[in-house]
């Protein structure tokens, strides 16, 4: 269970008032090219002030993932580019999933627009996560293709149970000022990289195949 981090006040990673933010989270053990596809695609598509990507301080569905720490650094050294910040934020709150980190940054950021943002992979097990119901009606969520897994994420139970709430593709710019539940499917070139097939080293530019 993530323990709050003594000593360290919590601090929003940036600016949020009156502004459009894309939340990215997951592992990121190791974060890989296909993360990065996702963030700009999101950063072109839903006209995004900023992307938080913010690496989860435990992953129910990766035991045995790296420390903490490891990840978040190595998420900032992968990952950091133009309006992007890396940050710990769930390691500061200590929250463990994603509605109670989507409660304290609602509260900590009063009138920032947050979207939540995830590839097409993670679209597929969305419904295995802890009060899924409530996070899609908490914010609006982008889901971004994915290789093998774009095709049954338009079949995911996501996809069902919020039918109705699902934005055409044109409409994405306007994605954050839509009433949650919201969610768009955005299409793009499919970049194949995975963590379990690639471990980036950002400070060598080491690609290592697991």
């Amino acid at each position: 269970m993530a323990k709050r981090l003594a000593g360290k006040p919590v601090r929003l990673p940036g600016p949020y008032r009156g502004l459009t933010i894309g939340l990215v989270g997951g592992a990121f053990d190791p974060p890989h090219e296909g993360h990065q596809h996702v963030v700009e695609i999101a950063r072109k598509r839903l006209r995004l002030d900023w992307i938080w990507v913010t690496p989860a301080s435990d992953h129910p569905f990766k035991p045995n993932a790296s420390a903490y720490p490891d990840r978040v650094r190595a998420a900032r050294e992968a990952l950091s580019g133009p309006r992007t910040r890396i940050a710990a934020i769930e390691g500061a709150l200590g929250v463990t999933c994603t509605r109670d980190l989507l409660a304290h940054l609602k509260r900590r950021a009063p009138g920032a627009r947050f979207i939540w943002i995830m590839g097409a992979d993670n679209a597929i097990s969305f419904h295995r996560w802890k009060a899924w119901k409530a996070i899609a009606s908490q914010v609006p969520i982008a889901i971004v293709s994915r290789p093998g897994a774009s095709p049954k994420a338009g079949l995911s139970r996501l996809a069902r149970e919020f039918s109705g709430a699902r934005l055409a593709q044109e409409q994405a710019g306007s994605l954050s000022l839509r009433r949650p539940p919201a969610w768009i499917y955005l299409s793009a070139p499919l970049n194949p990289a995975s963590s379990t097939r690639l471990r980036i080293t950002p400070s060598h530019g080491v690609r290592e195949r697991r």
